[in-house]
């Protein structure tokens, strides 16, 4: 049994099914990344987990206490959860300090222990030097500490962040995904955040969900997410892959299209024969002349190339008009129209059954 448990959760909008009969258990002090691409029915998730939303359906539980159920859904404040929102929600009119202590103000925490709790996150966040600042004096990555160390300073049982970099500038988001990480580390509160950033995902998660239209197509660590998708959704989600359709020999072999018949070394062939193939783009080797006594071999032609510094970023289209994109060593540079051709290897070869 979980500490967190969503036990066929199911929520509609105007009669259409946002979450779809969602089924979940989160360990204590484990961090959740929900991923998926809009509409999937993550933010959703995250609200009727927060108390914002009513299930139509099913049942949320925080350490074997029912605290959502269709008519029976207890009240957000009475949760011990915090949650951070795609905006900081910050108090303008209030300095750093004032801010991060204002929850245990309503708490009714004595002000020398509201004072040490406070300075205490502070410090932990990297904000002691600003705790007389005003969040208009601040950086976009600086009011997001705020925000985190207004969440934590409270000791939640669940904290919930709901996209909490989006508006952050790149660099700022990745240093700012290694600080969640950090602060997780350190307190080990039950946390699900929700994103659609697969690199945020691997950054934090210990377990990636990842939904698609309100149901849950895979979970799992980061790395059997990326390394063994179970679905084609979850292949071309997480990672750059090409997807080669074909059907099985029923050995290990797909028959593709282009005369090609990808040998895999890992995956789930269809039992009706129709399997597709998920091929990582930097798992394909490019090569000018045909590599010999290997299998999993094609020919094709360089329809673009893309110098990326540390890598060469290539699509290369095939007879039957299929494109393959690949990502090789930046030393490797074959110009457009060049014939090329690729290899596949079959251990990154991993079948998918349709």
């Amino acid at each position: 049994m979980g500490f967190l448990e969503l036990d066929g959760l199911s929520k509609r909008y105007a009669g259409a099914a946002v979450v779809k009969d969602l089924t979940l258990s989160v360990d204590k002090g484990q961090l959740v990344c929900l991923l998926g691409p809009s509409g999937c029915g993550k933010t959703t998730t995250l609200r009727l987990i927060a108390g914002f939303l009513e299930p139509d359906a099913g049942e949320i539980r925080v350490g074997g206490r029912r605290i959502s159920a269709p008519g029976a859904t207890e009240a957000p404040e009475r949760r011990n959860m915090s949650m951070i929102f795609q905006s900081y929600a910050l108090w303008p009119h209030m300095t750093v300090f004032d801010n991060v202590a204002y929850g245990l103000k309503l708490r009714g925490l004595p002000k020398h222990d509201a004072q040490q709790r406070a300075d205490t996150i502070l410090a932990v966040t990297r904000l002691s030097q600003l705790a007389q600042r005003y969040p208009g004096e601040l950086s976009g990555g600086q009011q997001q500490r705020v925000s985190l160390a207004r969440a934590l300073v409270v000791e939640p049982e669940t904290l919930l962040l709901d996209e909490p970099l989006s508006n952050l500038d790149a660099n700022l988001r990745e240093e700012m995904r290694f600080e969640i990480r950090r602060l997780h580390d350190k307190y080990r509160y039950t946390t699900v955040y929700v994103t659609h950033d697969q690199a945020e995902a691997m950054t934090t998660a210990d377990l990636i969900v990842v939904m698609n239209q309100g149901v849950i197509e895979q979970a799992g660590t980061p790395e059997e997410i990326y390394q063994r998708p179970r679905t084609e959704f979850v292949a071309r989600f997480i990672g750059g892959t090409n997807v080669f359709r074909g059907r099985w020999d029923g050995t290990d072999g797909v028959a593709c299209g282009n005369g090609l018949v990808l040998r895999c070394g890992s995956g789930e062939f269809g039992g009706g024969g129709d399997t597709a193939v998920s091929v990582r783009h930097h798992d394909i080797r490019l090569a000018p002349t045909r590599p010999e006594g290997v299998t999993n071999v094609v020919q094709g032609t360089v329809a673009r190339q893309i110098y990326l510094g540390s890598h060469r970023d290539y699509l290369v289209s095939l007879a039957d008009g299929e494109t393959v994109r690949a990502v090789t060593p930046s030393h490797l540079s074959v110009p457009p129209g060049e014939s090329v051709w690729l290899h596949l290897p079959p251990e990154h070869c991993r079948a998918l059954a349709q």
